[in-house]
């Protein structure tokens, strides 16, 4: 029989057991190191390291979980609270010209499907931090608007502008591809 989070949440606090608590990283971090691969670039070992350490800080603070949000929700925003930490102690300066010269010497020669793969990543990658991140938790990992705010600790409103302008950024900056689909 498969407990509810509640319940393991409820053995964890009350009566100490470890079991319960493993039984919930079991439950959420593959999603849980998926989405940190995404917020940390792709650095597999970097979201790993992410995801042992929002585990571990989920377990000291479980007493002090309310159950105003789901636990995956509250554990996404442990996550993400240290993602932009790292971030922020970690942001290089960003040579902008060597990533043009770097992005105009590609192969003309990839195929379709990996050009429509690089432009989508491109275009992501044209977004604003936070409108990527809104965008990934919204409709990459399926939260909901207030689910993401919660996350990412801005205002509902916030969360809905950053997605809403970044689809209209996406549809944009992704024309041809949708041209290509529609005349192909």
């Amino acid at each position: 029989m498969d407990l509810s989070d509640e319940d393991l949440i409820r053995r964890v606090v009350d009566e100490g057991d470890q079991r319960a608590y493993a039984q919930l990283v079991r439950r959420y971090q593959s999603q849980l190191r998926f989405s940190l691969r995404q917020l940390c670039g792709g650095d597999q070992a970097l979201a790993d390291d992410m995801a042992q350490e929002a585990f571990i800080k989920a377990y000291k603070a479980l007493p002090a979980f309310r159950g105003d949000a789901r636990f995956s929700t509250w554990l996404y925003r442990i996550a993400y609270n240290l993602v932009m930490s790292h971030k922020r102690k970690n942001a290089p300066e960003v040579d902008q010209e060597a990533v043009d010269r770097a992005r105009s010497q590609e192969s003309v020669e990839e195929s379709h499907q990996l050009g429509m793969a690089r432009d989508l990543n491109s275009a992501m990658s044209a977004l604003s931090e936070t409108q990527r991140q809104a965008v990934h938790l919204c409709m990459q990992r399926g939260f909901s608007h207030e689910e993401a705010a919660s996350i990412m600790k801005l205002p509902l409103g916030t969360v809905k502008s950053h997605v809403n302008r970044a689809r209209a950024k996406l549809q944009t900056m992704l024309q041809a591809w949708r041209e290509d689909l529609v005349n192909g």
